[in-house]
C-alpha cells in the first residue's frame, strides 16, 4: 500500500513538472487598455510576433480601452494566473488610476506580477495646422487670450498625456482643458479632422503625422530633447525648468502566477525586447526599449506610485465618471 501511495505521488509531481515545463501549451493572450492605432497598441504588436516565435506559441493582442487602462489591468488582476492571459500595461492603470478610484477592483502591489518593463519615451505636444501657434509662447498666449476654449486630447483621464497637461496648466497658468478618449488612437483621429486644437499625444502615434507635417510639434514633456525630434525643445526648456513627465509601458501577469512562468515570459521578453530589429522599430515608433528584471519593475511602481499620487493631488485630477 505504501509502495503504490509513494507511486502515485510520484505521478503527480512528475504530471505537474511535465505542465509546467509545457507552457505555453496554448495562445498567449497580450492585452492592452487603449483602443487601436495608440502607444500601448503599437509598441504591443510590435512585440507579439517575435515573442510568439520564442514561445512557439501564438501570441494575440486584444484591445479592451476605457478608464484609462484600468478594465485591461483589472481584466489581468483577476485571470487565472498561470501566464496565458498577460498585459502590456501603461503608467497609467499601474501607478495613477489606483489614486483616482478608491473602488479600483484591483491593486497594482497585490494584484500583479511584475514581468519586465517594455518601454519608455516622452510624450509630445501637438497642435492641429490650424492653431496659429508655432512655439509653446505662441500657444500659451493663445490659450491665455481665451481661457477655457482651448482643448487638448489624450488618450483618457489619469493617462501620462492628462497628467503632462495637468502639470503644463498649473505651470503655464494657461486655462487649457482636457478632452479624455479611449486611446491615443482615437485622440489623434479628432486632432487631425480639428475636432481639437491640441493634444498630448504618445510619441508612436504622433511621430508618424508630425513626419508627414498634418500636426505641428511644440513641444516635447521629457527632461531632455527626444533623440527622435531633435530639432523640438522641451517644455523645460521653453520657460518651464523642472518640468518633466515621462511615459513608460510595462509588461504584467496575475499575481501568484508560478515563478516559472514568471521567469519564462521574463526570459522571452527581454529577449525580444534587446533584439535589434525591434529595437529599430520602437525607435522608429518613438520608444526606446528598456527591458528589466521583475525586480526592477516592482521598485519603478513603487517609486512611480508616489510620484503621481502627488501630481493627482496638486492637480485636483478626478476620476472618470
Amino acid at each position: 500500500m505504501k509502495r503504490v501511495l509513494v507511486a502515485a505521488l510520484a505521478l503527480v509531481a512528475a504530471a505537474e513538472a511535465l505542465a509546467q515545463a509545457a507552457f505555453p501549451a496554448r495562445p498567449v493572450t497580450l492585452i492592452v487598455g487603449f483602443a487601436p492605432g495608440g502607444g500601448t497598441d503599437i509598441a504591443a504588436r510590435i512585440v507579439a510576433k517575435p515573442l510568439a516565435a520564442n514561445l512557439q506559441q501564438s501570441v494575440v493582442v486584444e484591445n479592451r480601452a476605457g478608464a484609462g487602462g484600468a478594465i485591461a489591468t483589472g481584466a489581468v488582476a483577476r485571470a487565472t494566473p498561470d501566464g496565458y492571459l498577460i498585459s502590456l500595461a501603461s503608467i497609467s492603470s499601474l501607478t495613477v488610476q489606483p489614486h483616482l478610484n478608491s473602488k479600483l477592483p484591483y491593486d497594482p502591489r497585490r494584484d500583479l506580477a511584475p514581468l519586465t518593463m517594455g518601454v519608455v519615451f516622452a510624450n509630445v505636444l501637438v497642435v492641429n495646422p490650424s492653431v496659429p501657434a508655432t512655439t509653446l509662447a505662441e500657444f500659451v498666449n493663445l490659450a491665455r487670450a481665451k481661457p477655457g476654449t482651448v482643448g487638448y486630447g489624450t488618450s483618457g483621464i489619469g493617462t501620462t498625456g492628462h497628467l503632462a497637461g495637468e502639470l503644463f496648466r498649473m505651470m503655464a497658468k494657461a486655462e487649457i482643458v482636457h478632452v479624455p478618449y479611449k486611446g491615443g488612437g482615437p485622440a489623434m483621429t479628432d486632432l487631425l479632422g480639428g475636432q481639437i486644437p491640441s493634444g498630448f499625444a504618445s510619441a508612436p502615434s504622433a511621430l508618424p503625422q508630425i513626419k508627414a507635417g498634418k500636426i505641428r510639434a511644440l513641444a516635447t514633456t521629457g527632461a531632455a530633447r527626444s533623440s527622435f525630434l531633435p530639432d523640438v525643445p522641451t517644455i523645460a526648456e521653453s520657460g518651464y525648468p523642472g518640468y518633466e513627465a515621462t511615459n513608460w509601458y510595462a509588461f504584467v501577469a496575475p499575481a501568484k502566477t508560478p515563478k516559472d512562468v514568471v521567469e519564462r515570459l521574463n526570459r522571452e521578453l527581454v529577449k525580444v525586447l534587446d533584439s535589434p530589429d525591434v529595437r529599430e522599430q520602437l525607435l522608429a515608433s518613438g520608444m526606446e526599449s528598456q527591458p528589466s528584471t521583475p525586480e526592477e519593475l516592482a521598485r519603478h511602481i513603487d517609486r512611480e506610485l508616489v510620484l503621481w499620487g502627488r501630481v493627482v493631488k496638486e492637480a485636483g485630477i478626478q476620476a472618470e465618471q
